[in-house]
């Protein structure tokens, strides 16, 4: 038999066909379009999502020798995607990046509400987290509030397409109205954000074991899929891809190269006495992931690739290994998102800037200052999160670079391995629907079976101590920018920043 598994990402929807010993049978890529209607907004048409999973989950199904028994479902966390009461969207779903809610995050910081939140939830609030969403909408569009009948996620969303129900992954739920600790709904966290008419909103909370639920006769006449076969909702894509690496025991460590460069290491505790960053309930039984996911990640990239005119970020990754190992003394702070910085730090007014520039440098060593930029939020996560993993597990696109591999390697001091799957999210939602489904017994035993190393990148230790330097350098540079940050944008400061 055969099996397959969703992975909803922000940019691409991914569909992967696997045979009973996990062999990848066939995959399927389609982009998905975020929408900037106005300046720090992020938004994706609802029903464009679902027709592009729909289209991928025909086409693998149609590539498989033989019909599918289990379906995995991953995707995106954060944002608000609401529905009324004939499961229709009620507008776009916001994204995890939207930056609308910056005022209402500054509020909270100043009140003292994301200090009493993160002592709860273990997260702490950004403007792109539902809380934020609902308090702008609220304000701003209080019909479209008054419309919708369930605060869904990417997951949620793709989860009620498929079966008729409307749920969220504990994950999920995790950031930011969950109490971390008791794993069930605060209703103090709805008080103090002022959300109280919210809690209707609310759809059936998924535990490590209440993840499935029986594809509908509806969604198989779209899918191709057979009607009734198990739908695994998997944790969202941070938690999967963590499980897709491997990293399911304490101590083991992973990084996404995606839209955001998320940073986590799994742990069994939670720590309340951090407030940055976010700490959600893995799906692995005992284990949570302390993630620091950046709003400075793969936009940042894309963003210097078109500023340098080059095709591709791997044109990029090409000219930055031209560069002069100093880059010429040019330095980036890469914190480029209209919502600023949520990790390893929380400031919403958060801004890149270059410096050192100078007659002697070329367009390679700006382009290596931007990828080191860059990488210095991978080195500062790892420095912010618990523990010293003894290596670090890399998924994403950006594992193609050979030189990337390396740099990272190189500045965080610790060997660095590459999955052997071309989709590590979608690995991890498979290898949850396994346990779910009582196809393996537990999840190191699926990691055991299911998770291969394509390769390993081991640290330069001379390279290691010149990094180490400039990280200090970066850490100055960063605080020195920090005043200016704010000034011609009318706004102040967070007493959190």
């Amino acid at each position: 038999m055969t099996s397959i598994a969703i992975d909803a990402g922000t940019t691409t929807i991914k569909v992967v066909g696997y045979g009973d010993d996990g062999t990848e049978l066939a995959v399927s890529r389609r982009p998905t379009q975020v929408m900037r209607p106005r300046p720090g907004w992020a938004e994706q048409d609802m029903s464009e999502v679902w027709a592009a999973v729909t289209a991928s989950l025909a086409e693998v199904v149609a590539a498989l020798p033989d019909a599918p028994d289990m379906v995995a479902l991953t995707a995106q966390g954060d944002g608000a995607w609401l529905v009324d009461e004939q499961a229709r969207p009620t507008g776009p779903a916001v994204l995890w990046n939207d930056g609308r809610a910056t005022a209402q995050i500054a509020e909270w910081e100043r009140n003292g509400v994301a200090e009493e939140a993160f002592g709860i939830c273990g997260s702490r609030v950004s403007t792109g987290m539902p809380n934020a969403v609902l308090a702008w909408l609220r304000e701003n569009d209080p019909d479209r509030v008054a419309r919708s009948s369930h605060l869904l996620t990417c997951s949620g969303w793709l989860h009620l397409k498929l079966t008729g129900e409307a749920a969220v992954d504990e994950s999920d739920a995790s950031a930011p109205f969950l109490d971390i600790r008791r794993r069930e709904w605060s209703d103090r966290l709805f008080d103090i954000y002022g959300l109280q008419w919210a809690q209707r909103l609310l759809p059936s909370l998924r535990d490590d074991d209440h993840r499935v639920t029986a594809l509908s006769t509806a969604a198989a006449a779209e899918t191709g899929l057979p009607a009734g076969i198990p739908v695994v909702l998997a944790p969202y894509d941070i938690c999967a891809t963590a499980i897709g690496a491997g990293a399911v025991s304490v101590g083991q460590a992973c990084c996404i190269l995606g839209t955001t460069l998320a940073t986590e290491v799994v742990t069994d505790t939670v720590v309340t006495d951090q407030p940055v960053g976010i700490t959600v309930t893995l799906g692995v039984p005992g284990r949570y992931l302390r993630a620091f996911p950046t709003m400075s990640g793969g936009d940042v990239l894309d963003w210097a690739t078109r500023m340098l005119g080059l095709a591709s970020a791997g044109d990029l990754m090409s000219l930055a290994e031209r560069g002069n190992r100093d880059a010429a003394g040019v330095r980036f702070i890469p914190y480029l998102s209209p919502a600023g910085e949520r990790a390893p730090f929380f400031d919403p007014t958060a801004r890149g800037s270059l410096s050192g520039l100078s007659l002697e440098a070329g367009r390679e060593d700006v382009a290596r200052a931007l990828v080191e930029g860059v990488t210095m939020t991978i080195r500062d996560c790892l420095t912010a999160a618990p523990g010293a993993p003894d290596r670090l597990a890399l998924c994403g696109g950006g594992t193609r670079s050979d030189f990337w591999m390396r740099l990272i390697a190189d500045m965080t001091g610790i060997p660095v391995t590459i999955p052997a799957d071309t989709e590590v999210g979608a690995r991890g939602a498979w290898l949850t629907g396994l346990v779910a489904t009582g196809r393996e017994p537990g999840f190191q035993a699926a990691a055991d079976r299911h998770v291969q190393v394509a390769a390993t990148y081991h640290p330069d230790l001379e390279e290691f101590g010149a990094f180490s330097d400039r990280y200090a350098h970066f850490l100055r540079l960063r605080e020195l920018n920090e005043p200016v940050w704010t000034l011609g944008r009318g706004q102040t400061r967070g007493a959190g920043a």
